[in-house]
């Protein structure tokens, strides 16, 4: 059906009712589907020739418009509570309050060194940020057959956009939920927008964002993906779902998170760094196989 799915890098609990949601999806057809995905780690790649690829934190972190004080102390903050955010055997009610201060301690740092916004596109195009593998067919395969792309990210959405834009492929059915900058007349960085979004309130992110999902009511067939157990909550606001397939990128930590990650995810992929599995599903159940 989809021989990719035998790829050794795939991990799957009940390989049975993996088929069974992507032969509905394809009855269904693509005017029924759409996407839900995490951005970084999950669109980008998390590593490239051995190197840790940069989040859309890490973009504006080890950029000239961070001073080097600034810099050591969001390493510092990334040292404190990374393990944390990654740490699958601590309950997610104690990591909720500790992804806030993290988020909201980061931010405030960033609002102090008074970035400008025609600043951003420099500092993406001289970073190490790259999209997984295959991302032109994934987006652009979406933006033909007229399925919409909502990406979740805890990350920062004009940094995200900026990435999607200079890889050409931000097509207009692609919508992103983000942490917005906020620059005032000058162009200068001076707050954050709206509700933070951080690994763990993604859910609230999709209820706060209902109109969104009120527009996509025809469309009950959800293709997850995410590189977090956070990420799993992304399609809460969806309609009277039908199918949802969760495709889970299991990147870092491999034995201990291998095993939560499969009792949540229906497929996991094990240190991939490309969308082949989501791009051979897609054309699968899009009937271009």
């Amino acid at each position: 059906m989809v021989p990719e799915l035998n790829n050794p890098s795939v991990w799957m609990r009940n390989r049975t009712r993996v088929q069974e949601i992507i032969e509905s999806m394809r009855r269904a057809g693509p005017s029924t589907i759409q996407v839900i995905s995490d951005f970084d780690m999950t669109l980008t790649r998390f590593a490239y020739n051995g190197k840790r690829c940069p989040t859309c934190h890490n973009i504006l972190d080890n950029s000239k418009l961070i001073n080097e004080e600034c810099k050591i102390k969001l390493a510092e903050l990334l040292d404190r509570y990374y393990p944390i955010e990654i740490d699958v055997s601590r309950p997610m009610e104690e990591k909720l309050p500790l992804m806030v201060e993290w988020w909201t301690k980061a931010h405030d740092l960033l609002i102090e060194q008074k970035i400008q916004k025609d600043r951003l596109a420099v500092v993406v195009r001289e970073s190490d940020a790259m999209l997984r593998d295959g991302y032109k067919l994934f987006f652009d395969h979406l933006q033909e057959k007229g399925v919409p792309l909502l990406i979740f990210s805890a990350g920062i959405g004009d940094v995200l956009e900026e990435v999607i834009q200079q890889a050409g492929v931000f097509h207009p059915n692609v919508k992103v939920i983000s942490n917005y900058m906020d620059f005032d007349e000058t162009g200068t960085l001076q707050a954050f927008k709206g509700e933070l979004i951080h690994t763990y309130n993604k859910r609230e992110g999709a209820l706060l964002n209902t109109e969104l999902f009120q527009e996509l009511r025809t469309r009950p067939n959800v293709l997850l993906l995410g590189d977090s157990l956070g990420d799993l909550t992304m399609a809460d606001g969806v309609h009277s779902m039908e199918n949802i397939l969760k495709i889970g990128f299991l990147n870092d930590k491999v034995e201990e998170c291998k095993e939560p990650y499969l009792s949540a995810y229906d497929i996991v992929l094990e240190k991939d760094e490309t969308l082949d599995i989501p791009n051979a599903i897609l054309l699968y159940i899009t009937g271009q196989q």
